[in-house]
């Protein structure tokens, strides 16, 4: 996926130079994503008082994201009438971004995602309407 994106007062890498797709669609109205991955890891032991060998456990990934509103509501209405966001079939979270200093583009997959909830918060003075979202993926695939 080739993208122009422009070195702006010097700087590539940060927020300004990441995109999202979900469903097949860029997003626009994300605040905010976070994604990460774990794989226990155990020391075995045998003789002697040094492990002898590395036992490797169940792998984890957990992603959220913030969207505004309208995001989630474009997202609500692809899905279908009387779906809920926890209705969708699983789906995959394209990020991309540009590493500070080179021109090529960085590309995560968060694989398999499935949103886990869905809920609004507004409050007085609130210039916007964020929402908050927890997603549970199969996998992230950096590159």
């Amino acid at each position: 996926m080739a993208n122009e994106t422009p070195l702006v007062n010097g700087t590539r890498h940060s927020w300004a130079s990441v995109e999202l797709n979900i469903m097949g669609r860029v997003v626009t109205g994300v605040t905010e994503i976070s994604y990460s991955d774990t794989q226990t890891k155990e020391n075995i032991y045998g003789a002697g008082k040094y492990p002898v060998a590395r036992g490797r456990g169940n792998y984890e990934a957990t992603a959220s994201i913030t969207l505004l509103s309208y995001e989630v509501d474009a997202i609500q209405t692809a899905a279908g009438e009387g779906k809920r966001l926890q209705d969708i079939e699983p789906f995959d979270i394209v990020v991309t971004y540009l590493k500070e200093g080179q021109s090529e583009l960085v590309t995560h997959y968060i694989r398999d995602c499935e949103f886990t909830n869905n809920a609004r918060e507004m409050a007085q003075g609130d210039t916007s309407i964020s929402v908050s979202l927890e997603l549970t993926p199969s996998h992230i695939k950096w590159s």
